[in-house]
């Protein structure tokens, strides 16, 4: 069994990267640039977007771990169908709750639907918001003490990108064909409460500021394309998607429990500085 690893650089495909490496199963990592990986994951330089970039690097290939939303996907699929790949497992997201026709959750159904199409076997992962978006706030932890959060009275079980990558190399092994699994973090914490878990992890006295819709609105629709940050304001501020509910999915399928954020901030707490 060979696994190539989308996104290999990212967190949840660099979790994968680590979870293929700690069980000794051989990986491809697909790279822009050469670069050093663990044992028994060999680099791939190529685009995703460009499938012909790297076709020849799915001979014997037995699975594919997918990002969605990347360009000539069905190219890519047919050249996976041609080198005998069996199983796609896609990184989708919780998005696909609610409306498909908002920009985040468009772009995913569709990766799925093309997915189904192929005729591989499958398995997509909806999982929750991730542990590592806590670094969204890095920028301000490095001017001081005070980090602005949006929605924040909105709790959410965000969910360790291990916890993603371990789920999806179970699948990659041939688990759960033709499943859709919602992944979700062991409990549900506020913005203001993930900050307090942040400042005990990094031994700082940080302070939530506790931001209005208002000020949420303006600065979503500074930071990005106005479809992207209206999906993102209908699913938290709207409550148009779930995020709050704990599932055990997570445990069912690797037999260990949940990671959880103070493991999440103890873990990379070089990345604060």
């Amino acid at each position: 069994m060979t696994i190539l690893i989308t996104g290999a650089t990212g967190n949840a495909g660099g979790a994968v990267v680590q979870s293929l490496a700690a069980q000794g199963i051989p990986g491809r990592a697909l790279v822009r640039t050469a670069r050093e990986l663990p044992a028994g994951i060999d680099p791939v330089v190529g685009d995703l977007n460009r499938p012909d970039t790297f076709v020849d690097a799915l001979a014997g290939v037995s699975g594919i771990f997918l990002l969605s939303g990347y360009e000539r996907l069905e190219e890519l699929l047919a050249n996976a169908v041609a080198a005998g790949v069996r199983k796609v497992v896609v990184l989708s997201s919780s998005s696909l709750d609610g409306e498909l026709t908002n920009a985040v959750a468009a772009y995913h159904h569709a990766t799925e639907e093309a997915v189904r199409a192929s005729g591989l076997e499958w398995t997509f992962l909806r999982p929750n918001s991730f542990m590592s978006n806590t670094l969204r706030w890095l920028d301000q932890l490095r001017t001081g003490d005070e980090v602005r959060v949006q929605f924040p009275d909105v709790p959410v079980s965000t969910i360790h990108p291990r916890d993603i990558a371990d789920v999806a190399v179970r699948a990659l092994q041939g688990e759960r064909d033709s499943e859709v699994l919602r992944l979700t973090g062991p409990v549900a914490l506020t913005p203001v409460e993930q900050v307090a878990i942040l400042a005990d992890g990094l031994g700082r006295s940080l302070k939530a500021y506790p931001m209005s819709r208002a000020e949420t609105h303006a600065d979503l629709h500074a930071s990005m394309p106005e479809p992207y940050a209206a999906a993102i304001e209908s699913f938290f501020g709207d409550a148009t998607i779930d995020e709050t509910s704990v599932n055990s999915t997570v445990a069912d399928v690797t037999g260990h429990p949940s990671r959880t954020l103070q493991t999440w901030v103890q873990e990379n707490r070089s990345l604060f500085g």
